[in-house]
């Protein structure tokens, strides 16, 4: 972590997480490596205690990509490469009619490029997770079906061994004339 956030200044300072005035931006990282996946026991509320994908908040002038790997260097200690967007969702916890934390995140599917996991900032513990170990981790249901996305995109496709694995409809789509407008000019 290298210190406290940039927040805009209308806060205090700092961006109220807690009982927030309007919904906080926040991005995930789901890295998939060797068919295991990265997972972290959170640090901090909200789901603290509880084992998620990396991420946090972004960070004011910082694009969604940017603060992916940033936010996954800083809990894991690996450099990622975001690849494709794998999910946008809202986490809202109320309490009573109040809305305690609001946020929307952003999750990418991420490339391990470099380094060793060593959990740092807001993660107590990360670790690689085999597909069949993740329901001894608890994870909400939104967290599974992001995981299980970002495993299926990992996943080579089978490889096809004869003509009879292609498509019956595998035929190239009749070509199209574009339309003319009489007078049109073209």
């Amino acid at each position: 972590s290298h210190g406290k956030p940039r927040w805009p200044q209308k806060f205090g300072g700092r961006l109220k997480r807690e009982y927030p005035t309007r919904p906080i931006i926040g991005v995930g990282g789901v890295v998939v490596d060797g068919g295991q996946v990265l997972l972290i026991r959170r640090g901090r509320e909200p789901m603290k205690g509880q084992w998620s994908i990396p991420g946090g908040m972004v960070e004011l002038g910082e694009t969604l990509r940017e603060a992916a790997r940033r936010e996954l260097r800083e809990e894991t200690g690996l450099s990622v490469r975001p690849t494709i967007v794998l999910e946008v969702l809202d986490r809202i916890v109320r309490a009573n009619s109040r809305v305690r934390y609001h946020y929307v995140i952003v999750d990418f599917a991420c490339r391990k490029l470099t380094g060793n996991v060593r959990p740092a900032g807001d993660a107590l513990e990360a670790r690689w997770v085999r597909e069949q170990d993740l329901q001894r981790y608890r994870l909400s249901k939104k967290t599974l079906a992001v995981v299980r996305k970002a495993l299926n995109y990992t996943k080579p496709d089978p490889p096809r061994t004869s003509l009879a694995a292609w498509p019956a409809d595998n035929k190239k789509p009749p070509a199209v004339k574009p339309l003319r407008r009489p007078g049109a000019g073209y």
